[in-house]
């Protein structure tokens, strides 16, 4: 492509590649500049906005894994407001936040630029592209925590085309960006609808049309049994390979299956039954940081005959016969969910279920298999559902990259 494009009359090859003629190319240095955020100790943070207070902008909070801080002693370098863009420099960099009002921290960058010559949609579509994404990380450095100073930012080149044909790729990227809002939305709104009917379903409030038959609450020890003490992620030249089933891997996940695994260790003979993941086994993640978020199950759908599961996890084998799918949703209701923050231990820092307190859990179930079935059918048709459209929202993320790459290299023109 880019050999075509060099023999094209009206183009010109540049340091980021061939571009048209009349696009220039800069620094961020001659067409903006930035300040740096503030970093307040975590003391000096208010749970409460006073009079004059403001939020305070971090990762944490923008990821909404945090309780929103307010801040009262800052200036105006620091202050953004919702027309502003902020870029993260440090840890993970590069991650554009526009929309966003308060005082932000020392972890961004506030990027002033010339309105005149540059777009501000534009802007953010340039610097989300995968290309400059990849120059940006480079400039941070490879250090432990990647840290982009101002003047690497100031050297990042960036392509301009006319105002006018700024617009108009914006408004082209808008369109897809539209697409992928409303998905996300509905994305959203099916697992608000599914999460309403695991809760109805999975604690007998809502029963389907012919089923009349008893629930029972059993102790997890009663119902099955309960083992640990997995796999080491090591490799060791006098034991058998395997494929290792990981914490993540149950945490991310509902079912399991084979071609899931692929990180390999090694494991002694003696493990390799003992630690076995057989059709119908359920895992569960025993600790976590946060109380709330202990004992996440995923069940394995079929024997994996060739994979051990970790010493991160820990295995629930039923004695009895179980529908399979239903074994992973029972263990997702609130009633369960309640008793696993009550029963894990920690000092604040790390929190954990012994397997002992793990034999005390308790799950309401219906005794009739078929009401399983039915229950499990509903839930995991509207799973099924959900992947579809997760799927075709990846798809257009992709094609929206694609136009990214051919509208903001000039090799499609708009006007």
């Amino acid at each position: 492509m880019v050999d075509e494009m060099k023999v094209k009359e009206g183009y010109k090859m540049t340091e980021v590649g061939v571009i048209p003629e009349d696009w220039e190319i800069n620094s961020f240095k001659d067409v903006s500049w930035v300040n740096q955020g503030l970093q307040i100790a975590i003391e000096k943070r208010l749970k409460r906005p006073t009079q004059k207070s403001k939020k305070y902008i971090t990762i944490q909070f923008l990821n909404n894994s945090k309780e929103v801080e307010y801040i009262d002693n800052y200036v105006d370098s620091v202050c953004c407001n919702k027309d502003d863009v902020l870029m993260t420099r440090t840890g993970n960099t590069g991650i554009v936040v526009t929309g966003v009002e308060g005082v932000f921290h020392n972890n961004f960058f506030k990027i002033n630029f010339d309105r005149k010559r540059i777009n501000k949609d534009y802007l953010v579509y340039y610097l989300n592209q995968s290309k400059l994404k990849e120059i940006i990380l480079i400039k941070a450095g490879t250090s432990t925590i990647p840290d982009l100073n101002h003047n690497d930012f100031y050297s990042i080149p960036i392509v301009l085309p006319k105002l006018s044909e700024q617009k108009a790729i914006v408004e082209a990227l808008s369109d897809i960006d539209n697409l992928i809002t409303s998905l996300e939305k509905l994305i959203d709104k099916k697992q608000k609808i599914k999460q309403g009917t695991m809760q109805q379903l999975l604690t007998g409030k809502k029963r389907l049309p012919g089923f009349t038959g008893e629930w029972e609450v059993k102790k997890l020890g009663d119902l099955g049994e309960i083992s640990a003490a997995g796999v080491d992620k090591k490799i060791n030249p006098n034991e058998m390979k395997v494929r290792l089933l990981n914490f993540l891997d149950v945490y991310h996940k509902d079912f399991i299956y084979s071609k899931d695994l692929w990180h390999e260790v090694t494991s002694p003979k003696t493990k390799l039954e003992r630690c076995a993941i057989r059709k119908g086994d359920v895992f569960f993640t025993p600790s976590s940081e946060m109380r709330n978020d202990i004992a996440f199950t995923a069940v394995s759908m079929e024997d994996i005959n060739d994979a051990v599961y970790s010493y991160h996890v820990v295995r629930f084998r039923f004695r009895e016969k179980w529908d399979l799918k239903f074994k992973s949703y029972i263990f997702k209701t609130r009633f369960f969910f309640n008793q696993a923050e009550t029963f894990c231990e920690g000092s604040g820092k790390r929190y954990v279920i012994s397997l002992k307190k793990f034999r005390e859990l308790e799950i309401y179930y219906p005794i009739d298999l078929k009401e399983q079935q039915a229950i499990a059918n509903i839930l995991y048709d509207m799973d099924s559902e959900i992947e579809a459209l997760e799927k075709k929202l990846e798809k257009y993320k992709a094609i929206k990259q694609g136009m990214m790459q051919e509208l903001l290299t000039g090799r499609i023109r708009l006007v």
